[in-house]
């Protein structure tokens, strides 16, 4: 089952995103074979204001400690944490599903 992580970072943590950076993308990377997307949301002015994951996990307890575990979520970068369950319709220009 897919899952959206959206994350928002709390106000003026640029500073912590930056020093957890290489840590966060260590962890995706050893976990890249369940990520289908993953990047930074941005600011009008192109600033990381927070993250966006869809991920493979066999249900939600599963995709929410996939986000728990996380070196961003870790270091207390975010504010606010959603996850929902998510259906792919279009993908790479194409519709897939329904």
């Amino acid at each position: 089952m897919l899952f959206a992580i959206t994350c928002t970072d709390k106000p003026g943590a640029a500073a912590l995103r930056a020093a957890t950076r290489p840590a966060h993308i260590a962890h995706l990377s050893a976990h890249a074979g369940r990520i289908l997307l993953g990047g930074p949301l941005l600011s009008p002015e192109g600033q990381a204001v927070g993250s966006l994951l869809v991920i493979e996990a066999a249900d939600r307890a599963e995709a929410e400690a996939f986000a728990a575990a996380d070196p961003y979520a870790k270091a207390g970068l975010f504010e606010s944490v959603t996850i929902r369950p998510f259906r792919t319709v279009f993908r790479d220009g194409a519709q897939v599903g329904g």
